[in-house]
Formats: structure tokens, sequence, C-alpha cells
């Protein structure tokens, strides 16, 4: 089985209104389309871009302000999602619950559901500047092909996290991301790497591009599109299956064939996952 995947680099700039992230959104929705994509990932924090409107008297919102835009953000996700008949991964989104703030994944099914995946680690930055929350359950998504996991960005360098995904059964993990600078970009980068090696699955990696000069912690932005792969010998050597160019504005689009997971667990040059020491050290069986 195999399902197209159409992975968003989004640009962020300066908007004046909800209708111009839309019109922004709809161009990389209909990109992907076109390409006959039936999934598509966002990158961490793009709706960030939404407090760059402005409270209309010439101040900048707070990160406080962008739980105000939920109702908007679904809503035009779902309209896009039932549309299409996409499977869209729409980055992550803030969210207010009980007073605390969620860095929140949202998967919008073709059928109008939400699904949500609160990220589960939460970097320094996010703690102590924005007072964000960690997110107290992990959860796998069925779609009609097959289990999928969203882990965002700081998510993917804990390997525990990426195991107990394989272990309930997901064979695309799903990671929006967003990274400032090289340092940042390479840690997610790397261990993205390492967890399609542990785990035998796809990765799916994208980051935002662009700066927002009146949002505080989205100045600078350092990010790729990526369709990460197992090293073995069905793909490609370095396995990438695809990869944007750095720090452009674009949508990338490949074919992941799931097939050639359940391949190489059985068969594979190595097999990692079949050869996890569980007599040796605890891991998910």
């Amino acid at each position: 089985m195999k399902l197209r995947v159409s992975v968003v680099q989004y640009h962020l700039h300066t908007i004046n209104s909800f209708a111009e992230f839309a019109a922004q959104c709809e161009h990389y929705i209909k990109t992907a389309e076109e390409f006959g994509a039936e999934f598509v990932l966002f990158p961490e924090f793009f709706t960030t871009q939404l407090l760059s409107i402005g409270n209309g008297q010439g101040q900048s919102l707070t990160i406080n302000d962008l739980p105000s835009f939920t109702n908007q953000y679904r809503e035009l996700f779902i309209k896009f999602a039932k549309e299409t008949n996409m499977h869209i991964i729409a980055g992550t989104h803030v969210l207010e619950k009980d007073g605390k703030l969620y860095n929140t994944a949202h998967l919008f099914y073709p059928d109008g559901r939400v699904g949500e995946q609160a990220k589960l680690h939460i970097t320094p930055t996010e703690v102590n500047e924005w007072n964000m929350a960690a997110g107290d359950s992990f959860q796998i998504f069925e779609t009609e092909k097959g289990k999928i996991a969203l882990l965002t960005c700081y998510d993917i360098e804990f390997p525990e996290i990426v195991r107990m995904a394989k272990a309930k059964g997901a064979d695309v993990i799903f990671c929006p991301s967003c990274t400032d600078d090289r340092h940042g970009f390479h840690r997610v980068r790397y261990t993205s790497h390492a967890r399609a090696i542990e785990n035998q699955v796809y990765v799916v990696l994208t980051g935002t591009v662009g700066a927002l000069p009146t949002v505080d912690f989205m100045r600078a932005n350092f990010g790729q599109a990526v369709i990460i792969t197992p090293n073995d010998i069905p793909f490609p050597p370095k396995g990438l299956l695809v990869e944007g160019e750095i720090n452009n504005d674009m949508v990338v689009t490949a074919d992941l064939d799931l097939e050639l997971l359940y391949e190489v667990r059985e068969r594979g040059s190595v097999t990692t996952w079949r050869d996890r020491r569980t007599d040796l050290y605890t891991d998910w069986n």
C-alpha cells in the first residue's frame, strides 16, 4: 500500500487579516491537491503568523492571544479536508485549556473529524517565554492508509516515544517542526534519521521558513521539508525520499510505500526492530 504525501515549507511573513492567512493556506492545499496528495503536513507554530495581524492599535498580539483564533483555524481546515478528501496535519496551533497553553498538533480527516495531539516534550523557550504546558497523553491515529503518529519537533529527539508509536502500530511519524537556527534544525533532522533507522518507519518532517519581525521568538526560522526512510536496500542510500530547498517557500511530494517497510523489517540488511534486546533493557513490546 502506498500513500502520497505533500510537505509544506510554510513561508512566514507579516499579514493584516485572517483572510490573508486562509488564502496562503489554500495555496498550499491546492498545490498538494494538484499533485494528488492524500496527506499534507504543515509545520509547527505556523499559525503564529496570525499574531502579526496586531490589535489594530499598532501593537503586536502575544502568544496568549493565539487561542482566540482556534475556531477560525479549525473551521478553515475542516473545510479544506472535506473539499479535497485529504488528511491534513495542519501543523500545530496553540490551545488554551484550564488556564494552560498547549502546543497542539491537529489532524483533519476528510469526513470532518479532528484529532489532536499536544506536544509532549516542551523546550526551555516554550516554558520560560510562552508558559507552555506539556501534553500528558499519547495516541496513535487510524487512517484509511494505516496508523500514524503526530510528534512535534522536540518530541522526535526522545527515542522512547517513537518506540511507543511503533509498538502501537504506527508506520509513519509526522513531525511538524519550527527551528530558528542551524543548531536546532540539525538536532531535529539528525534525530529524525535515527528514529527512522531504529524503528524502521517513515518520518515526515517540515519546518517554518521566512520571518515574523513583529512576533517575539518567531523572527528567525531555518527549515526544510523532508521525507526520511530507513537506510536499507529498497530505499535511497542516504534515507532521503525527497527534500526541499532549505528556507525556500515550497511544497515537496512523494509516495510512501508501506510494503517496503514490512519487507525490511522481515528481510532487511538489518532488522533493528526485531533485534531489540528486551531481555537486557526495558522497551515497548
